[in-house]
């Protein structure tokens, strides 16, 4: 399958399967792929509220910043230390300390998304070096696994910062989903080239066992099929259609609900044979 960068470059590249891992890689890999993210059309680096998108985006960024709270607040109760890895602009680290009273910090790449996280007086480094081993009881990728190269070391290194008896919470789109069917190569959350890979649950599930992780439950993000609806519309046919992305968006989750393939997935992991301590 082909598909285009929309939202940047108009560039066209290949998905190619892994029937092993079963899930799709992006082919090729450009050179500067920190080209790709800056700009004004890479919405998760920005704050913007202009555009029917950006308000719809981050009203319900907002939503979803107390709903992710709650469901590791499940998991894990008080005095958490938690790593945002991908923080963006900081909002997920912000709301930690905000409404959870947690101890967070965050790792972001982008030096314009971590100096306007820095203004709102949030803790982000530019990578991996300053932080301690073992030393976080709660680690998140929010729709960031799919961006990093080296899927392997990653997770080496999410383990590597991980406390033994620490939840590990990854959330990817999920190529498996109605809407990502639907659209094909249309499908706004291919979004090549920033994303690198295509999972499914299958591929998750296999590449965190290979290094000593165990899947412990797995949760829908329901407002992610509307908003890729969306954006997968106007990808089709040129124009923004905010009911047909609704309407998509509902039987996303309907047959998400049925089939238990949505939009996209949340996943708890834990270290086998280490009960996450509360």
């Amino acid at each position: 399958m082909t598909t285009r960068d929309y939202s940047v470059s108009q560039e066209i590249f290949k998905l190619c399967y892994d029937p092993q891992l079963q899930l799709y890689r992006t082919t090729p890999v450009p050179s500067q792929l920190s080209k790709y993210y800056e700009s004004e059309n890479y919405i998760s680096h920005t704050d913007g509220r202009k555009t029917l998108f950006e308000k719809l985006y981050q009203w319900v960024k907002r939503y979803n910043l107390k709903h992710k709270i709650k469901l590791i607040s499940q998991y894990k109760k008080e005095n958490i230390n938690l790593l945002d890895i991908g923080a963006g602009t900081g909002d997920f680290i912000k709301a930690c300390e905000q409404y959870a009273h947690w101890q967070a910090v965050g790792v972001e790449p982008s030096d314009k998304a971590r100096t306007k996280a820095l203004d709102k007086g949030l803790t982000l480094y530019p990578n991996y070096d300053a932080l301690t081993p073992h030393s976080f009881d709660v680690i998140t990728l929010w729709h960031v696994l799919e961006h990093i190269p080296d899927t392997v070391q990653e997770i080496k290194i999410l383990k590597n910062l991980l406390k033994d008896n620490g939840l590990l919470v990854i959330a990817v789109p999920n190529y498996r989903s109605w809407d990502a069917k639907h659209y094909q190569q249309y499908w706004a959350a291919f979004d090549v080239p920033r994303h690198l890979w295509h999972f499914s649950k299958e591929s998750i599930k296999q590449l965190f066992a290979a290094e000593g992780f165990e899947l412990i439950a797995t949760y829908p993000m329901l407002f992610d099929a509307f908003y890729v609806s969306m954006l997968s519309e106007q990808y089709k046919t040129g124009k923004k259609s905010f009911l047909k992305g609704i309407y998509s968006g509902l039987l996303s989750n309907y047959y998400g609900y049925r089939k238990g393939e949505y939009s996209s997935h949340i996943y708890l992991l834990r270290l086998a044979n280490k009960p996450i301590k509360l």
